[in-house]
């Protein structure tokens, strides 16, 4: 890696994943356009972040990274916003009050519109059109003309983002994060999922703790963390362009900071050292994350920690394993080994989603929900075996009642996924599935925790 850098230093570097524009003319044209508009987030905003994820690096706090695998612009209302955001309230809330853990929260909101492929183009019924790519590239409809890539969509991205993250903003400060409304969180379909009455109880058991509080002269009024909370926003910085045009340096303190998320995250596709993923992202100021699949090769994941957290900075780094439930005990152990020998601080996740996607007998691409528990229970096991910390889950869900990804306790079967399958990307786990995932971390991070205790006395 060449010491210098810009914000624009990775162009001069080989590249995976990139759109095929028609007229590279008019994106340059709209990423000059991108660049004129204010900051979406700021970057004391992400320093907070990062401070906080500090924590969880030292086994202090719990990451909780959530949301929709692909944002659509069809789709983007005040409703799937505030839903998303109300299912990621509850996880939190309940990892926080069964594991007696603080959450950092982090949303898949706000940005993620773009997605990398595995192959450049589709075929259905013998017709090759190019991949579908995200909505700030092209659109999902299989016709010659939606897949055309349009730099247009990229400013529709921006205004949809800004408008989400001002909603995000008002829920977490203006009361709606409140945890005297852990009662309202819950969705109408949650009601009937067996879930649901493990949650009332935590929340009646919330309330009465609340109650004491206020006896004890602790208010929301004394203590703001109870009627509002810290939530932050992160999307895979796959479209370098749009990066770029985002990217700021802080008035205050130096240093470039992408503004279009607090957080962003290279793939397993575009984690190549020498390619531009890996230049641009070692320049910004951003905690950032880093996706681990079954190939990553253990000496690589050190070149890569070098070359995006050489200070070793708590926090600025999180490893986000996406191993595979067939695969996580056998490939991970290397390479958590390999960061605890070098002494390299890191924040370590574990993605369930992507390496447990599969087709259903009825044709639906689907994720078997005992596939995602397994690989986050060997995910859990790896690290108690290493002496290390498993400090975060990082998860494709949305508040709707979908039926996507099959099992759980609402025993979704291949049958029903047509029920009311909604997503234009990648299956999600509905707020029942979500819920009963965070159930079963809570006890896995009790477990997890109640075990170092012990190590350090011994």
């Amino acid at each position: 890696m060449p010491k210098s850098w810009s914000p624009s230093s990775w162009r001069s570097f080989p590249i995976r994943q990139v759109p095929d524009y028609p007229d590279p003319a008019e994106l340059a044209s709209v990423e000059q356009q991108l660049r004129s508009y204010p900051p979406l987030v700021f970057a004391g905003e992400a320093r907070n972040l990062k401070k906080a994820l500090g924590e969880v690096a030292e086994g202090r706090a719990f990451l909780l990274q959530g949301g929709d695998c692909a944002e659509s612009f069809a789709e983007f209302h005040p409703n799937t916003i505030r839903d998303t955001f109300r299912v990621l309230l509850q996880a939190a809330v309940v990892l926080t009050f069964a594991a007696s853990v603080p959450v950092v929260k982090v949303g898949r909101l706000a940005g993620q519109f773009a997605k990398p492929r595995s192959s450049d183009t589709e075929e259905i019924g013998g017709v090759v059109l190019p991949s579908y790519r995200g909505d700030n590239v092209n659109g999902s409809e299989f016709t010659a003309e939606a897949r055309i890539p349009d730099p247009k969509r990229l400013v529709q991205g921006y205004s949809q983002a800004a408008a989400t993250l001002n909603l995000l903003r008002a829920f977490a400060q203006g009361g709606y994060a409140d945890l005297h409304e852990v009662h309202r969180w819950n969705m109408s379909f949650v009601s009937s999922s067996p879930v649901n009455e493990r949650y009332r109880d935590l929340a009646h058991r919330i309330e009465e703790a609340l109650s004491f509080m206020e006896a004890c002269g602790i208010t929301g009024e004394t203590t703001p963390s109870l009627r509002q909370t810290d939530f932050y926003t992160s999307h895979e910085a796959l479209h370098l362009g749009f990066e770029q045009a985002m990217t700021r340096e802080d008035s205050t303190k130096g240093g470039w900071y992408d503004t279009s998320a607090h957080m962003l995250w290279i793939g397993d596709r575009t984690r190549q050292l020498d390619h531009a993923h890996v230049e641009f992202m070692r320049g910004i100021r951003n905690p950032i994350g880093l996706k681990c699949g079954p190939s990553t090769d253990p000496a690589d994941l050190l070149h890569l920690i070098d070359a995006l957290n050489p200070q070793n900075e708590a926090g600025r780094l999180t490893l986000i394993a996406r191993m595979g439930h067939d695969q996580v005990e056998r490939k991970l152990p290397a390479l958590v080994r390999a960061v605890k020998r070098e002494g390299r601080s890191v924040v370590w996740s574990c993605d369930p989603m992507h390496g447990n996607t599969i087709k259903s007998t009825t044709g639906y691409k689907t994720r078997p929900f005992d596939r995602i528990l397994a690989e986050v229970r060997g995910f859990f096991g790896v690290h108690q075996g290493e002496g290390t910390y498993a400090g975060g889950i990082h998860l494709e869900l949305t508040g709707k009642d979908v039926t996507e990804c099959t099992g759980g306790a609402q025993a979704i079967d291949d049958e029903r996924l047509g029920d009311r399958y909604h997503t234009h990307c990648d299956p999600r786990l509905n707020a029942s599935q979500a819920l009963e995932l965070a159930f079963l971390i809570a006890e896995q991070i009790k477990q997890e925790r109640a075990d170092l205790r012990l190590a350090a006395s011994a």
